[in-house]
């Protein structure tokens, strides 16, 4: 039987970098970046995983390695990306440079990442955590009641989530970040809606994705709200050590929904997708033609689109691409004869 096109899954994933995109599929990835001078620059490699592959494959247990992976991965990218406009710049290193690099030696750019991907860690679980914890606290003076308590924190852990999406996507540097991430979610739409990979296509499709990272921090939020208020502790020190200990915990539940979302279209997972797709309208935006070129050469350099919809659709882009062109020039024969025979009248 036939699969709904709803329900066709490439596998692919990716992430809007600095003029560009990132797309992964497997352990294959791609960067496609728009350098000034308008030319597309495209690195490919492999992504080789610290962790184990058994824990990767664990249900739960797989989702807290992968999105420490994809921050990884995606930081990487993201310098990648940020070097063809640093071009001007002086090449000067800092003495900050020269100590990491004296202390580390060639490990010390993966050092640095791995750095900067604890401290981005840290400063989200400061704000989304511990921050809306604490305020509930102060609120402890005023209201005796546990219940709404437990409410109010998750109500402010919602608050300030959201007001955080809002005021970045406000920033007008991020403008076309987001651009960039509308053109990466519409290419995998037209690919899992088996239209042939092109500028016109890509355009017409959507620029919101189940399987959005968007989607998994507000899954993210709303679960650890549901946890937090259904596990009470009494003493204040005990209780902030659980929530930080249940956030594997919440990421594993969360990757679980996301992927399940990614491959079913029921309504009950369209009802839980609803709240990500709707945030989705801040954190993607309208990519231009340039930008949905860079979308596709990154899909392309990993992977074989036109095999997949041998596989998924049971049709030839090579043979309806004939057809096409077969067609259309039948159609500009016709046009010409019935142009002649308006003449000769």
């Amino acid at each position: 039987m036939a699969k709904k096109a709803s329900d066709h899954y490439c596998g692919i994933g990716g992430q809007a970098v600095l003029e560009g995109i990132m797309m992964k599929n497997k352990d294959a990835y791609a960067v496609a970046v728009r350098k000034p001078n308008g030319k597309i620059e495209i690195k490919k490699d492999e992504y080789k995983s610290k962790a184990d592959k058994k824990w990767k494959q664990v249900p739960f247990i797989r989702g807290v390695f992968n999105f420490v992976d994809s921050l990884v991965l995606g930081m990487n990218c993201l310098t990648y990306s940020a070097s063809f406009y640093e071009e001007d710049e002086p090449d000067e290193e800092t003495k900050f440079d020269k100590t990491v690099n004296k202390l580390f030696g060639e490990k010390a750019e993966d050092i640095l990442t791995g750095l900067t991907v604890a401290f981005s860690i840290v400063m989200a679980i400061a704000l989304f955590m511990v921050l809306p914890y604490f305020l509930a606290e102060l609120l402890s003076k005023v209201v005796a009641n546990d219940t709404l308590l437990a409410l109010f924190e998750g109500i402010i852990r919602i608050v300030i989530f959201l007001s955080y999406v809002v005021l970045i996507s406000l920033m007008k540097d991020i403008h076309r970040v987001y651009q960039y991430h509308g053109a990466e979610h519409k290419c995998i739409n037209c690919l899992e809606k088996g239209r042939i990979l092109n500028v016109e296509n890509v355009r017409k499709s959507s620029r919101q994705h189940k399987r959005c990272g968007t989607s998994f921090l507000l899954f993210v939020v709303f679960i650890s709200v549901i946890l937090f208020f259904f596990i009470r502790i009494d003493q204040p020190a005990l209780r902030l050590l659980v929530r930080l200990l249940l956030i594997p915990v919440i990421a594993g539940i969360s990757y679980e929904i996301i992927r399940l979302a990614g491959k079913t279209n029921n309504i009950f997972v369209r009802i839980i997708s609803a709240p990500g797709l709707w945030l989705q309208k801040l954190t993607t935006k309208e990519p231009d033609d340039d930008m949905i070129e860079v979308a596709i050469a990154a899909i392309e350099a990993v992977f074989d689109w036109k095999e997949y919809f041998k596989t998924e659709f049971g049709f030839d882009v090579e043979d309806a691409q004939k057809v096409s062109e077969k067609s259309q020039k039948i159609a500009e024969e016709l046009k010409a004869e019935a142009t002649d025979e308006q003449e000769e009248s």
